[in-house]
């Protein structure tokens, strides 16, 4: 008797603007693979991209399954995998890199040379009933893990990454530039290094606010932060808004320390080179993370530093992507987080 093959949904952007809630053949993990069964899985500003087909050239390949922030239970695991992973809570990381490269073997996975491939972008992502990916990405939670919480721990691994850039130390003045997910993530972080202020600037009062409930000391809008430029040691930009990575150049004291991690669009100001060779200043970027920084954001998650559930303001079902999608870039200030779940 042959049983009829299983099946499962996946939000299928077929092109820009268009999309079907899809039913998809079930297929075994292959060698070195796991099947995750999706608890809930995050939408950001880079889905809303894909969605638009604004995302850059070489960083999207549609038809795509979208979805790279998410938490799950393995399900099934492949040949040579550790059968003892089927059952347990995980999150992964995205990035697929080539770990042949110099960059993959000096553990720089985000920096790979071999070319981009990503979860969500390239590969079908996590908007779906199940996700199947290569075992070595898995990052194990403890049993008692909240799922929920742990869909945003994707973009708490680029804020770990940040953060491990920046080296904050106790006592510094320290700014975060922008107050959505990845700035009230920062904030998180970087209060744990016992900062003497912590300053989060953000045109939104609403987001800014909910940053005083998560260790900022002070907020304020782009206008009265002029009056404090000069002032930080550190400043990590979270925005990737036109003018985000100028004005956190600016914030930053002679000798400071800036990370950017936002992705501006085209035609965003300019960072004065004069400026920073004057002034000294030291300037790291992030894009996506490393293991390092996921193993980071995973540790601190499971002692409690990190709590991003308060971030969540909207579950919706895969049925509902496209109103998900609306609400992530429709800019109500009551709008934070929102999570998919299948």
């Amino acid at each position: 008797m042959t049983r009829t093959p299983r099946t499962g949904r996946a939000v299928v952007v077929e092109r820009p603007g268009t999309h079907r809630l899809a039913e998809v053949p079930y297929t075994p993990p292959g060698p070195g693979e796991v099947r995750v069964a999706v608890y809930a899985a995050g939408i950001c500003g880079s889905d809303r991209e894909v969605y638009a087909g604004t995302r850059a050239e070489g960083y999207v390949r549609y038809p795509v399954v979208p979805g790279h922030e998410w938490s799950g239970t393995v399900q099934e695991a492949g040949e040579g995998v550790d059968p003892a992973l089927v059952g347990r809570k995980v999150v992964g990381e995205g990035f697929r890199a080539c770990l042949v490269c110099d960059r993959c073997r000096e553990g720089a996975g985000s920096l790979c040379t071999g070319g981009y491939d990503e979860t969500g972008f390239t590969r079908p992502g996590a908007f779906a009933d199940t996700l199947t990916l290569p075992a070595r990405l898995l990052h194990v939670l403890d049993d008692g893990a909240d799922l929920r919480a742990a869909a945003l721990l994707e973009p708490a691994a680029v804020v770990a990454a940040a953060a491990l850039a920046a080296g904050p130390r106790p006592g510094e003045r320290v700014a975060v530039v922008g107050a959505g997910t990845l700035g009230l993530l920062a904030v998180q972080f970087l209060a744990a290094s016992s900062p003497a202020e912590l300053l989060v600037v953000d045109p939104r009062t609403g987001h800014a606010g909910r940053a005083l409930t998560l260790g900022a000391t002070e907020v304020r809008g782009p206008a009265e932060a002029e009056e404090v430029r000069g002032r930080y040691d550190l400043v990590v930009e979270t925005a990737g808004a036109p003018t985000t990575a100028r004005d956190s150049c600016l914030l930053a004291r002679r000798g400071g320390r800036v990370v950017l991690t936002g992705l501006p669009g085209p035609g965003a100001a300019g960072i004065d080179p004069i400026h920073l060779t004057v002034g000294q200043i030291t300037v790291r970027t992030v894009f996506g993370a490393p293991p390092a920084a996921w193993a980071h954001a995973v540790r601190a998650f499971a002692s409690g530093l990190l709590a991003p559930a308060s971030l969540i303001t909207h579950e919706l079902p895969l049925e509902e992507f496209a109103a998900a999608v609306a609400l992530v870039g429709g800019g109500d200030p009551a709008v934070g987080k929102v999570l998919l779940r299948p």
